[in-house]
């Protein structure tokens, strides 16, 4: 484990994007597949890693597409529809009139199309059948072909290509540019921000769950460590505790020590590419971190450290003997609470880890 401890300097400077839930929760209670996660607080294993206390977060059945980014892409398709369909008719849609014939005319001449490691791609493709819109998920030779069979049930035009995960992202890119599509990247560069903001928008429902499940128990964590890829969750869910919860824990981000691109990036004070092998933790192992989560993680978290492909698969088999069930990627938070000492912490410290998918995710 690589540990790098930032010190962060809080600013005024406002975040690219939108850390209160009120308009994903707009939608949400629209859905009827929609329900509160649960928060499990688990004694035994906080007492055999020789914590305080351990809440794990557990994603693993969020709106039966089995990861928290069924939060992102299908709201960012909903509003990005919201938003056009407005624009063309120069008057307010109100959250319950997306599903009316005027919002579906206009779904259907568009095609949203993204890059997916594993469960964004599930989520874009989910909210474009709801909306009666087009989806085209790219797809690179490392995501297993049980994923591209999820993805076309959901009606969605699989596309594979040569390469890793960046090599995805580029061909998604130009044929965005190429054809006319709306890009619905999870990740951020210049000149691409809104799409990517709303994604991460979507996924401050997660955090606000949290925060009422704390004030309703008045016990509040000590520490929040969250896994990241290009940085979505760990940024949306970190600038939400920043600016809404009342008692203020320290903030652990963890990477494969493959593709630790937010901690290169934070030593280096810019973006800096993570060159390295593909990882087993597959939804992670992005070399490239998202723009506006660079700039929101360096406010806003504490602590970046990377963790072994073996450390991975311990936190999962850990969570097996409790009866949880994740991949590495899902579970990489937990990895880094099993070698906590070298953290600091103890039996003082109260723990909020997320397991981010479930087993059959990607």
């Amino acid at each position: 484990m690589d540990i790098f401890e930032h010190a962060r300097q809080p600013t005024t400077q406002s975040h690219a994007f939108i850390t209160e839930p009120e308009r994903p929760m707009a939608m949400l209670r629209e859905c009827p597949a929609y329900t509160v996660t649960p928060l499990h607080d688990h004694g035994g294993l906080a007492d055999s890693l020789g914590l305080g206390r351990m809440w794990l977060k557990d994603e693993s059945t969020r709106m039966g597409l089995g990861s928290f980014k069924a939060l992102g892409g299908a709201f960012a398709v909903a509003q990005i529809l919201r938003d056009a369909t407005q624009t063309a008719l120069g008057a307010m849609i109100e959250v319950a009139d997306l599903q009316n014939e005027t919002v579906r005319t206009l779904a259907s001449a568009m095609t949203f199309i993204t890059a997916s490691a594993g469960n964004h791609g599930l989520s874009v493709a989910a909210g474009a059948r709801l909306f009666g819109a087009k989806a085209v998920i790219v797809l690179s030779e490392t995501v297993p072909e049980a994923f591209a069979a999820r993805l076309e049930g959901l009606g969605a035009t699989v596309a594979r290509v040569p390469g890793t995960y960046e090599d995805s992202v580029a061909h998604a890119i130009a044929q965005a540019d190429a054809n006319g599509w709306q890009l619905l990247a999870d990740g951020s560069w210049p000149g691409y921000t809104a799409p990517p903001a709303i994604v991460m928008e979507g996924y401050t429902v997660l955090a606000e769950e949290c925060r009422a499940a704390f004030e309703a128990s008045g016990v509040w964590p000590t520490h929040v460590v969250l896994q990241a890829g290009v940085g979505g969750m760990a940024s949306a869910i970190a600038a939400h505790i920043r600016g809404h919860w009342p008692e203020q824990p320290q903030i652990i981000v963890v990477e494969p020590e493959h593709a630790a691109c937010l901690q290169r990036s934070i030593k280096a004070g810019t973006l800096t590419q993570a060159p390295g092998p593909v990882s087993d933790m597959g939804r992670l192992d992005c070399k490239d971190a998202s723009m506006i989560a660079f700039e929101a993680l360096r406010q806003d978290a504490d602590v970046f450290v990377t963790i072994s492909e073996t450390e991975a698969g311990a936190a999962v088999a850990l969570l097996e003997k409790e009866e949880l069930y994740s991949t590495p990627s899902g579970a990489a938070g937990v990895a880094a609470l099993i070698k906590g000492e070298q953290l600091g912490l103890d039996a003082s410290s109260r723990c909020l880890s997320i397991i981010s998918e479930g087993r059959e995710s990607g």
